[in-house]
């Protein structure tokens, strides 16, 4: 009954702030009426004209509240649901971070109980072979293997295939780099149109001659070119099994520095092309050239309706280890897979290339005889001095002795009578002699083989799909006899070696311009696909024309195509030519131009009042800050402001969650108020647009705090007026002057030997004289922590072989950064944000602190601008040092998807202990995790116990020796953006120490997605102010999604018939896995937890969803029972994808 009555005071005390905001809105009518001249004339024409817009202005604000009413009631609902489950959870629901004067009290986050059993549960895991245990078994001593240098000799019986024959898949294919040498158009014009041309002719000469292909990039570019009859011939090849498309993705993605929201993208951009144009679906996985391999990328085709994977570039000692223990076949599961719903068969080829010379059998020097492209006289030849030899009558038996020799050695690394021999390297069959020599000298060696019954035999031209039947089929008769044929393994292949000490960590951080910019591309395309879906139900309900929807799907198709081209494993790795990377980077640059022009319309369309004058205005918003050329840094654009007339300012908030954050503006006036969707002043510092010392005299920068629905859309209202809400910052400089100091107060100090400190409710942060961070004091237990930020320098190795784009060889342990005079320090406080900045000659250091109760003012911001052009042979990186005790170990995100555990290994050097980081890396001991999160792609390490190190950038003047054919000297200006986070830790599991699974805490994730994923805040342009009547806020979903559930993609699909786009979207979601070891209070998120459930009716507020089917991860597949579901359910890491039909 208390509990009733408790519900009824707060719904009523509710209702009354309704109505009195109602009221109080009513009487401003600031943001949808401003000045107009229609509204002079008369003065009872006038009246009656303002009255009739004020009842108008009063319904829509009734329809509005209407929907944050029944947003309240659900959340009551909800609240009381809880409470009544669990008693003990109603305590304790309100709470407030010491020394906040911007937000009211928050919430705290509402985990449900059952949500943190996942996480708990990490050592029901269980598999055969963990490649943790794995690396820590091996000496990693490279002994001399004989022919097969990397590994051992083989040897078999003759007799071993007497019950039964050995069969043997010979499969051509063609290894074509969307970009690396040449650009993806110059290799498209030069070598890549001839192989389809040819693969056409010489494919119909023969059914019994296959041919496989795995970049949808290439074939969509052959396809749009050819006529209708190669088109046919294509299918007709197809369909009898002569040419298979393999993974289909739209390149071969890099699986180390590619996000998984980009791997997801460039794979559905594949598959729907060829789902539209021809009607089949890839059913394996080819995965040759990347520079190791990821269990992401296992797990996304695994959810893409794939049952089987290959794998090439492993470090040379796993090969061998699995070789001797005939493990190249696996399982492949996740880590954190309780069950085995995420396994998938996978071959890892044995030896050291994709190439001919490697992949017939253990020795090079025959293998490259039985490349028939090297025959005497040809462009390639054999490094190991014996040519190939043409087959003919009189060497057919001794060449196919010699071949079958080292099938049957290769055979014995394997479990089944069933061998896989690929045929081809990169941009083979272009010439169409080379078609014939292959096919036509393999068909004699085949009839040889199969007509002699002492050979024991059966050889084909096959494609991968071939292969894996027919090891499926060895399988099922083996199965009852040996039911654990092939083992179960988990984890991951970095850091990858091809030989000796190589280790390829280098392009983890090459050319960190581009990884920068990938993210930024990233969070646009995404953004702009989910405004764009919004405004295409928008405009089909109310039939506007006007609304450039056919042009935008074009540009977002575009967009998504050439963020796909990125992914490629010489794109997003920095390992390409100047002039490729040059390419790649246009390409970003001109799809996000495109991306901000969608999001600003779709914003605009959006937040405009009356729809139907939409067709009348163009280009009305701005965005904040704009780049100028594809390798430039992003500059702030100015707002003008005037006494006469107000600014609007729309901010996109395009995460799935109710966001709080600070966004900062450039403007024109020292004078400014800002005012909230609801006409009430917001707190602003107002501070100085700084060029190291010097001050703008006529620009300034204004920070506040924005309040954005989830997915939605708010508008703000900025002034040229005085206001007490507004607040100067103050400036400390250190070790250097100012030449302006007027209106700030500005004081400078020449030298100091005192410590500079920034705090906000939950940190203070202590620096040295050089403005480097020595320690941070959390004020939740009072506790001084050491938290070291310092900065150091690697140098190649003095040894022949040096560091590239692709491999990092330190000449030993990096180097303080060292300066002989103290940088100049620029210290500012301010209300609304906190920050000390350094300027070092190869880096502008900055550290800020936000005075904000929630996810940004609980982590330390770190912003790097690295300039090392004028140094040579040098990579500069950041380390953070601390107390805690992490000994050897530190963890790694791998794709932005999953942690993986990591071991700093004595027995292996420097460079074999830096791994891939794309969002995020920690250490933790017993008490404490400490989290640097990153939004780009970078290499990152754990040398030292308590120490975390990213290498940020690296200038190389030579070639590495892996085809690339020269250095790394293109560097940019570039930005680096990080995030520190210090949690404390409860309820400690020792078990976790050791295991093979790791999760980060919901603080980090949400963290994590605030970092790659920031508002887009866009000024309405001065000249559109006062005549556009727009909503004070979109609100598109009725309440915050589940804490851990997120929304990677609302993705409009493409129409079956012409180019243009569906009414369905592929919504595409993410539950994440995470730690409950860590506090959940003062999160600043008005959401909770549901295990992984939501109610699809309760989904929309502005939208109803029509239809809304389960799909496989890129739309290939429906399951066989697919029908229209009212709740979604999501398993702990799951990723799904749901055709939704919205109106």
């Amino acid at each position: 009954m208390k509990l009733s009555r408790q519900f009824t005071v707060l719904g009523s005390a509710i209702f009354c702030v309704v109505i009195f905001s109602l009221y109080l809105m009513l009487d401003r009518g600031h943001l949808d009426y401003p000045r107009s001249p229609r509204r002079e004339g008369s003065f009872p024409q006038g009246q009656i004209s303002m009255l009739q817009e004020k009842i108008d202005h009063l319904e829509r604000l009734l329809a509005e509240n209407n929907d944050i009413i029944l947003n309240i009631r659900d959340s009551v609902i909800n609240l009381s649901e809880s409470v009544e489950d669990d008693p003990k959870r109603s305590q304790g629901s309100f709470s407030q971070g010491p020394g906040s004067h911007l937000l009211p009290s928050q919430l705290s986050l509402q985990v449900d109980p059952e949500d943190c059993v996942f996480a708990s549960e990490m050592e029901s895991q269980q598999s055969d072979v963990q490649m943790l245990d794995v690396y820590d078994l091996l000496p990693f001593n490279n002994p001399d293997g004989g022919v097969w240098k990397q590994g051992f000799d083989i040897k078999y019986a003759p007799n071993e295939w007497d019950d039964e024959p050995l069969k043997v898949f010979v499969v051509p294919h063609s290894h074509n780099d969307p970009g690396w040498l040449k650009t993806f158009n110059d290799y498209f014009r030069e070598n890549t149109q001839y192989i389809f041309n040819n693969m056409v002719i010489k494919l119909e000469e023969d059914s019994k001659r296959k041919f496989m292909w795995s970049e949808i990039s290439y074939l969509s570019k052959w396809w749009d070119i050819i006529d209708n009859e190669k088109k046919e011939a294509v299918k007709r090849l197809l369909q009898n099994g002569q040419f298979e498309i393999v993974t289909g993705g739209w390149v071969m993605p890099d699986e180390a520095t590619s996000h998984y929201f980009a791997l997801i993208d460039q794979l559905v951009e594949g598959h729907q092309w060829l789902e539209k144009h021809l009607g089949v679906k890839p059913r394996s996985g080819w995965s040759i050239d990347p520079f190791g391999h990821s269990p992401t990328m296992a797990y996304l085709l695994k959810r893409a309706g794939f049952s089987h994977m290959l794998i090439q570039r492993v470090h040379y000692a796993v090969k061998k280890y699995f070789a001797t223990y005939k493990t190249l076949e696996f399982f492949w599961r996740q880590n954190w897979d309780l069950g085995s719903v995420t396994d998938i068969f996978c071959h890892m080829m044995p030896f050291f290339s994709y190439d001919i010379p490697h992949t017939c059998g253990p020795d090079p020097k025959i293998c490259c005889q039985f490349d028939f492209a090297r025959l005497p006289g040809s462009s390639y030849t054999c490094p190991w001095g014996i040519m190939a030899e043409e087959i003919s009558l009189r060497n057919v038996r001794r060449r196919a002795r010699m071949l079958l020799d080292q099938y049957r050695k290769k055979s014995k690394l394997f479990r089944t009578k069933v061998l896989l021999v690929p045929l081809g390297d990169d941009f083979r069959y272009t010439k169409y002699e080379e078609w014939d020599l292959q096919f036509k000298n393999y068909e004699q060696l085949f009839n040889y083989m199969n007509s002699e019954p002492e050979f024991k035999v059966k050889i084909q031209f096959g494609t991968l799909s071939d292969y894996f039947d027919a090891v499926d089929k060895a399988y099922e008769a083996d199965i009852k006899k040996n039911p654990s044929l092939f083992p179960v393994l988990s984890g991951d292949f970095f850091t990858y070696a091809d030989r000796d000490d190589h280790y390829w960590s280098g392009y983890f951080t090459s050319r960190p311009f581009y990884k920068r910019m990938d993210r930024i591309m990233e969070s646009h395309l995404r953004a702009a696909e989910i405004l764009y879906y919004f405004v295409l139900k928008k405009v089909q309900r109310w039939k506007i024309n006007s609304f450039p929807s056919s042009v935008h799907f074009t540009a977002l198709t575009e967009a998504r195509r050439n963020l796909g081209l990125f992914q490629h494993h010489d794109a997003i790795t920095g390992t390409a030519r100047d002039w490729v990377v040059v390419d790649y980077g246009t390409r970003l640059f001109n799809s996000l131009l495109v991306l901000k022009k969608i999001i600003r319309d779709s914003a605009f369309f959006l937040i405009l009042k009356d729809k139907q004058i939409y067709e009348s205005y163009s280009s009305v918003l701005q965005m904040d800050s704009d780049q100028e050329s594809y390798d430039s840094l992003p500059q702030k654009n100015k707002i003008h402001l005037s006494q006469s007339d107000p600014r609007y300012l729309v901010v996109y908030n395009p995460l799935e969650q109710d966001r709080k954050s600070v966004i900062s503006l450039h403007v024109s006036s020292f004078d400014v108020q800002v005012l909230s969707d609801l006409g009430e002043p917001v707190e602003v510092q107002v501070g100085a647009v700084w060029n190291k010392a010097d001050i703008s005299p006529d620009t300034y920068e204004i920070s506040f705090v924005v309040h954005v629905p989830p997915l939605g859309l708010k508008v703000y209202k900025i002034s040229e007026i005085k206001c007490p809400k507004s607040h100067l910052a103050d400036y400390i400089l250190y070790n250097g002057g100012v030449k302006r100091t007027d209106r700030f107060n500005i004081k400078t100090i020449s030298y100091t030997t005192e410590t500079l400190t920034i705090e906000n409710s939950y940190i203070t942060l202590l620096f040295d004289q050089s403005g480097l961070m020595k320690k941070m004091i959390t004020k939740e237990d009072g506790k001084l922590h050491e938290m070291k930020v310092q900065f150091s320098w690697y140098r190649t190795t003095e040894k022949r072989d040096k560091s590239g784009a692709y491999l990092f060889l330190p000449g030993g342990p990096s180097q303080p950064y060292l300066y002989t005079t103290l940088p100049f320090v620029r210290v500012t406080h301010g209300n609304i944000y906190s920050e000390v900045t350094s300027y070092f000659d190869h880096v502008h250091h900055s550290v800020r602190l936000y005075n904000i109760q929630g996810i940004e003012g609980q982590s330390v911001e770190i912003s790097n601008v690295v300039d090392i052009r004028n140094v040579m042979n040098q990579e500069l990186a950041m380390g953070i040092s601390s107390e805690i005790k992490s000994q050897h170990r530190f963890y790694t995100d791998l794709n932005g998807y999953q942690i993986q555990p990591r071991m700093t290994m004595k027995k292996l050097p420097i460079q074999a202990n830096v791994y891939p980081m794309t969002t995020m890396a920690y250490i933790q001991d017993a008490e404490y995790r400490l989290t640097l999160l990153s939004a780009q792609s970078l290499g990152v390490s754990s040398l030292t116990s308590g120490h975390i190190e990213v290498i940020m950038d690296r200038i190389l003047g030579q070639d590495d020796n892996r085809g690339l054919g020269q250095g790394v000297l293109d560097n940019k200006i570039t930005a680096n953006l990080f995030r520190i986070l210090l949690e404390k830790r409860s309820g400690l599991i020792m078990k976790e120490e050791k295991s093979s699974v790791s999760y980060p805490s919901l603080l980090s994730h949400i963290t994590s997605s605030f970092l790659n994923h920031p508002v887009f805040p866009m000024a309405v342009k001065a000249e559109f102010s006062t005549k556009l009547k727009l909503m004070s806020e979109f609100r598109p979903l009725l309440s915050s999604l589940p804490c851990d559930i997120h929304l990677v993609n609302l993705r409009t699909i493409q129409s079956k018939v012409g180019n243009g786009y569906s009414d369905e979207a592929a919504l595409i979601l993410h539950r994440k896995g995470f730690n409950c070891q860590f506090s959940s209070r003062n999160t600043g998120l008005l959401c909770s937890t549901t295990q992984g459930k939501i109610s699809v009716q309760k989904l929309f507020s502005k939208f109803t969803v029509e239809s809304l089917i389960p799909s496989s991860l890129s739309l290939m597949h429906s399951p066989q029972d697919a029908q229209n579901i009212s709740e979604i359910s999501l398993s702990p890491m799951e990723i799904s994808t749901f055709r939704i039909r919205l109106r």
